[in-house]
């Protein structure tokens, strides 16, 4: 048994390996961004809070944040919210569906984090689209 000084008479714990140990796989990295995009609705609900606070309070607090809501970085931000909510839902999904007992297998489970990829970035792009469409994609 080799000693270890912190616990004479004992060996040392074995430590988990770190992350970079390990070959990223698509189920991997989608698991890391579920967890991300659940702090980053955290966050997207601030702008939210405020957007609907901004329409209550009258015209001049909602024409602010307007103002800042269609530069660049405000559709950026707003673009990053619809992502993250789009995506933690369908991630959301998938585990339901992993806790029926379906799609453990690996090659299951990495195809289907690439299709919530895929689909996480195409809802919101639809979502831009019908808003840039004007009238929210409807005609009257």
């Amino acid at each position: 048994m080799a000693d270890n000084p912190q616990r004479p008479g004992h060996r040392p714990r074995p430590l988990s390996p770190h992350l970079m140990h390990y070959r990223p796989t698509p189920t991997m990295i989608s698991s890391i961004t579920h967890r991300i995009t659940g702090v980053g609705l955290g966050l997207g609900m601030a702008v939210l809070a405020w957007w609907l606070f901004a329409a209550a309070r009258g015209p001049e607090p909602f024409a602010l944040f307007l103002s800042l809501a269609i530069t660049p970085l405000g559709q950026v931000i707003l673009f990053g919210f619809a992502w993250a909510l789009s995506y933690h839902l369908l991630a959301g999904i998938r585990h339901l569906v992993w806790d029926l007992g379906y799609g453990f297998d690996p090659r299951s489970a990495n195809r289907w984090s690439l299709v919530i990829f895929t689909l996480s970035f195409l809802a919101p792009a639809g979502l831009f689209v019908l808003a840039y469409t004007g009238n929210g994609g409807y005609y009257l």
